[in-house]
């Protein structure tokens, strides 16, 4: 947790926020693996429960009555038996004391509570739920059914959580960078250990034990493969073969839930052939550039729009695309070869507020998602503000059945060389990744310690550890 007053001043802020009604935050309950006893571990609490609250404990809900000032949380106190197996925990009244909430009650007057506030009149505001027993939760409180919940969560407490938590305090953006120190430590672990013959599980695993070895978790599931061009390639028993490209995507959540997310590709054997670079270096160049142009009034958008013009260029020189380059992105042809977008919002989640629905997090009224593929994946395009924290991710895929669907129905045969690309089917993809923080007039690395990336870097690394 943090301070106190960090807790009490945000939900101060939040009730100005959203003016009038009750705000419900759900916290989330343990999720079992297989059988109700035996749950995933370790917990993982509601990021907005987490942000105005702190509190880790399973079972909970927060009631902020916005008319009446009234702050109240939630919950059971545990009995004897589970502390028998659990130890000795907290009392609701002790936690509420911790996170400045002077009210507490027993979950069963949660109905109660909601009944009383729909007899006055008061709006119930709750944020899009995503798991099962919260929707059913919801559905007993409020009669709402789960499947129109999503269109019946509150846009005012949407809008007030994606304002406040955009902008990242000091101290949130203290605790990123201790995500990204872990994340340093386990990406140059999977470089230290790939070599030909191992195998991905064992890379990837080595990554997870990295990560909780610090008291931390993994942000998501680790990616680690040799077949880059698929997005989400978790490791697989394969083994490393001499002449490939791995690509690991991987990062860390510290105990206080702030997350790291880097992607670094780079050679099994440690030495890149030529071909190779050649396509790398144009990730490189694209990964950089956005370090030069990302700062505050800017839309991200448009950043994402001239590195797709950057890459076009740049694989033009190749041979694999051709064409005037501004008509070959405003038709999408680009995304054959990089089918996602340039990055996104990061913090207590690793794709941050995602769950409160792109076009609040992501998008607003001047900026709108696109429905073109590829560009369909930008999953932030608004202005960049100060203390926003984003992914600077571009890559470079050859996706063998996207090459044959496009090829096959005759698409962008104007802008793409299909006989040239053929030849690329077994290359995989190539991704670099790392995590920005937008200052008062450009950007910075979140990363102390520098992942290697740069070409001779990493082949120096390799070589050497």
């Amino acid at each position: 947790m943090f301070s106190r007053e960090t807790y009490v001043s945000r939900r101060s802020e939040l009730k100005r926020l959203v003016g009038n009604g009750i705000i419900v935050l759900f916290g989330n309950n343990e999720s079992p693996a297989n059988y109700p006893s035996n749950g995933y571990y370790p917990f993982r609490q509601d990021s907005s429960f987490l942000y105005y609250f702190g509190l880790k404990r399973e079972g909970l809900v927060g009631v902020i009555d916005i008319d009446n000032d009234r702050e109240t949380l939630i919950g059971n106190d545990i009995d004897i038996e589970d502390i028998v197996w659990f130890g000795s925990v907290d009392s609701v009244s002790d936690m509420a004391a911790s996170t400045g909430v002077a009210n507490t009650a027993p979950m069963a007057t949660l109905a109660e509570i909601c009944n009383k506030a729909r007899e006055k009149g008061q709006k119930i505001h709750f944020l899009p739920p995503y798991r099962f027993d919260t929707k059913i939760q919801i559905h007993d409180l409020l009669g709402i059914h789960p499947s129109l919940q999503k269109e019946a969560a509150s846009a005012e407490l949407i809008k007030a959580v994606v304002k406040m938590r955009s902008v990242k305090e000091q101290q949130e953006i203290d605790e990123i960078e201790r995500a990204c120190a872990i994340g340093y430590k386990m990406h140059t672990t999977a470089m230290r250990l790939t070599r030909p013959g191992v195998t991905e599980k064992f890379v990837g695993g080595q990554v997870d034990g990295t990560a909780n070895s610090y008291g931390a978790m993994v942000s998501f599931p680790t990616i680690f493969t040799q077949h880059g061009e698929i997005m989400h390639g978790n490791p697989s028993m394969s083994v490393l073969e001499d002449g490939r490209l791995a690509l690991c995507d991987a990062g860390a959540e510290t105990i206080n839930n702030y997350c790291s997310d880097n992607t670094r590709t780079y050679p099994v054997n440690g030495k890149f052939t030529q071909r190779q670079l050649e396509i790398y270096s144009i990730v490189e160049a694209c990964h950089d550039y956005v370090l030069g142009v990302a700062k505050p009034g800017v839309r991200w958008f448009d950043v994402h729009m001239a590195v797709c013009r950057l890459m076009t260029e740049r694989l033009k020189d190749t041979g694999l695309m051709k064409g005037d380059t501004e008509e070959a992105v405003r038709a999408g042809a680009h995304a054959m070869f990089l089918p996602h977008g340039l990055g996104h919002m990061m913090g207590m989640d690793v794709h941050d507020m995602e769950g409160l629905g792109q076009g609040f997090v992501g998008f607003d009224e001047e900026t709108r998602p696109s429905t073109q593929f590829g560009t369909n994946c930008l999953r932030m395009g608004r202005r960049l503000e100060e203390g926003f924290v984003l992914t600077d991710e571009p890559g470079i895929y050859f996706i063998p059945a996207l090459i044959d669907d496009w090829k096959a129905r005759g698409l962008h045969r104007d802008f793409i060389n299909y006989d040239m690309l053929e030849t690329y089917k077994d290359f995989g993809g190539i991704r670099i990744e790392d995590d920005i923080l937008i200052t008062a007039d450009g950007c910075r690395f979140l990363e102390k310690e520098r992942i290697p990336y740069h070409p001779a870097d990493v082949e120096d690394f390799m070589r050497n550890n």
